[in-house]
């Protein structure tokens, strides 16, 4: 007879712990193939319960193939595969939690502290008090209208770009987009700039699509090293290139257009970190200079908002819009309508303007109080600084015997975290050796002397 301590079931309840048991003994051949189990009457005596809880853990056994009902024989234990032994139990090792820095100059922060959390926060309220159904009804596979008419205004306003909202998808940040396009331009070889964000090299990597490296020079994309290639796809910053800051000027975006129309290819322009330009005019867009539809512009709100607003946007010229429709029409907007809506909202009344101004003049000033720390340091003389007037960073170029390894070492050993330009490079090179990639827009200005004297530590022979 079935023998069960009813006493260790905790909080089960009673026909739950009785089917488990069974199928345990079951599975482990306590209870070999074809055995016969008591009838419902017989075990419920035995061990003081109802039949009716035998009946439900019966039910229950037989529904998954545990148990076999012969009728006017009983129930009998089904064959199954033993169960093999259990490994011995590992406790997944945790996640290194991210230091707490004293200072970090490799991360890619913004200032969210002079973000209107106020005006973001009326605009939930009014949406979700509006919304209705709508926030219910699924959105449009390419992203809300409303958005999508709220961005294309934003890129005619700002960048001078005529695309219809037609053109735009919305999707869940920069890296969702690669992933797309990764599949859009399956079979293509995609050349990436190097140094570069590795990110784009490994999104595409995963993909199952072939990266080929190419170097640049001042211009940005080397032409030859393009040509040399053979890729159908160039993923490119033209405005602001990260993490080298270079622009790339009018003559070699015409010439990259060229190799685009013979190579019959595509040029992802990915629009990085270019609404923080501090002097002179915006520079133009790649995309609004195409006129054979070969240019996919993209572009997120991970620098002007928050790294936390996952919500990114490509311009898709109209030959590449028929194929995503065509390929990856089925694909749902993984963008949440809430999000959405608010976001449209907030460009729409003129919120977004206004932020990147005031942004814009917070930025310029701090980026000034910064460059100025650095040029007065105890170091200075052993730096050089590289920066065009735009984006939330610069190089730095230290005069040192020390490897980046080394200097790396140092740095974390004192609280401080550096970024290095070697570290962007798919193919190592000597020049990209001892430049350091600052990220300031986390540096406020009573920080700047301890940061200072932190680095003044670092870099001493």
């Amino acid at each position: 007879m079935l023998t069960y301590s009813l006493e260790e079931r905790g909080g089960l309840p009673l026909y739950e712990y009785l089917y488990r048991r069974i199928r345990q003994d079951i599975l482990e051949g306590t209870l070999a193939a074809g055995e016969r189990l008591p009838s419902k009457r017989a075990l419920a005596e035995h061990l003081r319960i109802s039949v009716v809880t035998v009946e439900n853990a019966y039910q229950q056994l037989e529904a998954e193939g545990f148990l076999l009902s012969r009728p006017r024989r009983g129930f009998f234990a089904a064959p199954v595969e033993r169960l093999p032994a259990a490994p011995a139990a590992r406790t997944p090792a945790e996640e290194a939690e991210e230091p707490a820095w004293r200072l970090d100059l490799k991360s890619g922060q913004v200032d969210a502290a002079r973000f209107p959390v106020s005006v973001w926060a009326r605009l939930i309220r009014q949406v979700l008090s509006e919304g209705g159904e709508a926030l219910l009804t699924p959105v449009h596979r390419q992203g809300l209208p409303a958005l999508r008419r709220a961005i294309a205004g934003d890129l005619r306003d700002r960048k001078g770009m005529a695309v219809a909202p037609e053109q735009i998808v919305v999707g869940a940040g920069a890296e969702y987009l690669y992933l797309l396009l990764a599949q859009l331009l399956a079979g293509a070889a995609f050349a990436v700039e190097d140094p570069g964000y590795p990110k784009i090299r490994q999104v595409y990597a995963k993909c199952g699509a072939a990266c080929c490296p190419v170097p640049l020079d001042g211009q940005g994309v080397d032409l030859a090293a393009l040509a040399a290639s053979g890729a159908g796809a160039l993923h490119l910053s033209p405005s602001h290139h990260y993490p080298t800051g270079l622009v790339t000027p009018i003559g070699r975006r015409q010439a990259l257009l060229r190799w685009a129309e013979e190579r019959d290819g595509v040029i992802i322009e990915d629009d990085y970190d270019s609404e923080f330009r501090f002097t002179g005019r915006p520079i133009p867009t790649l995309q609004s200079i195409d006129g054979g539809e070969r240019v996919v512009y993209m572009n997120t709100f991970s620098q002007t908002i928050s790294p936390s607003m996952r919500l990114g946007f490509m311009v898709l010229p109209p030959r590449l819009l028929e194929r995503y429709r065509r390929e990856l029409g089925f694909y749902a907007c993984a963008v949440p309508a809430l999000d959405q809506h608010v976001l449209a909202r907030f460009l729409d009344r003129g919120h977004y303007e206004q932020h990147l101004s005031r942004m814009r003049k917070e930025y310029r000033a701090r980026r000034s109080r910064v460059l100025e720390a650095f040029r007065s340091s105890p170091f200075a003389g052993r730096v050089a600084i590289s920066e065009q007037g735009a984006g939330l960073h610069f190089l730095l170029r230290l005069d040192t015997a020390r490897s980046d390894e080394a200097l790396r070492r140092r740095g974390e050993a004192l609280g401080v975290r550096l970024g290095f330009l070697s570290e962007y490079a798919a193919l190592p090179r000597s020049e990209y050796e001892h430049t350091l990639v600052v990220n300031y827009a986390g540096l406020e200005a009573e920080d700047l002397p301890r940061a200072m004297e932190l680095l003044t530590e670092i870099f001493g022979e």
